[in-house]
């Protein structure tokens, strides 16, 4: 079992990923709606939550593989995750800055991040190793994660926040920037505003079908993919109708079919 977590919907996307290399595996999905959105929070309470729901995973459901598929998890808590289970391989995402900062011909590039993620020492260890042969702007990005919760279930037509967006991007563009990274696992789920813009400008750069290798790396053994039921368990510590109800209209609905039910809620 490939255990995947995330503070909200934004891992759907590398949860997708993931079902595309390993058709047959067996995968548990939670997301920790109750404290959604993580960007904003202290990064002890952040780690706190990593280590709670990785240990939730292990030992309620024999997950043999975890996936922190959040980039604001990833730099307060993977490498504790990884110290508590020295047993269990970890997967983090991290903002895609290195493919970034290779390929950019302008020399600029751009990375959208949650609060706690711009403010990040894992983040300005990658920039330092990375690219500091390139101008690079970090864009925290405040409320982005939440609206996505929500954006496309409630309020799908959020004028506001459509254009807060795009002008975020059209400063980017105007200011020289080629490869805009998404550095949070949401904002996958907003490229029909972003890519519009982008479009023969500048490419973005997202690390799901990176991440979903690297866990297709780690999970075969003997050069064969695990074998399973094809089965996804669903899991949110609130409002886990939400959960269930976002695999459609997030536009995954190969997931939805892949689902053994209604998310359940998971008291962690």
């Amino acid at each position: 079992m490939i255990g995947v977590f995330d503070s909200g919907l934004g891992g759907l996307s590398v949860l997708a990923a993931i079902a595309r290399v390993l058709p047959r595996a067996d995968l548990v999905y939670l997301a920790d709606t109750a404290h959604v959105p993580y960007g904003s929070k202290p990064d002890d309470f952040i780690r706190g939550r990593v280590l709670t729901i990785g240990r939730h995973l292990i030992e309620a459901h024999r997950c043999t593989l975890l996936v922190v598929a959040c980039n604001t998890a990833t730099a307060a808590a993977v490498n504790e995750l990884r110290l508590q289970h020295p047993g269990i391989p970890v997967v983090g995402v991290e903002p895609g800055v290195k493919p970034a900062a290779q390929s950019s011909r302008s020399r600029k590039i751009a990375v959208l991040a949650t609060e706690a993620t711009a403010r990040s020492e894992r983040l300005a260890r990658l920039i330092h190793e990375h690219a500091s042969h390139v101008d690079v702007e970090v864009v925290p990005c405040p409320g982005w994660a939440t609206r996505v919760e929500t954006l496309h279930l409630a309020d799908a037509g959020a004028p506001d926040f459509a254009t807060q967006v795009r002008a975020t991007i059209e400063a980017l563009l105007t200011r020289g920037a080629d490869r805009i990274v998404l550095g949070c696992t949401h904002y996958a789920f907003l490229l029909h505003l972003i890519e519009p813009l982008t479009r023969g400008r500048a490419e973005l750069i997202d690390v799901a079908e990176p991440v979903a290798r690297q866990v297709l790396r780690l999970a075969t053994t003997n050069a064969r993919p695990p074998s399973g039921q094809r089965r996804l368990s669903l899991l949110a510590t609130a409002r886990p109708e939400r959960l269930a109800a976002a695999l459609p209209a997030l536009g995954l609905g190969e997931l939805a079919q892949r689902s053994l039910g209604p998310a359940q809620l998971a008291r962690i």
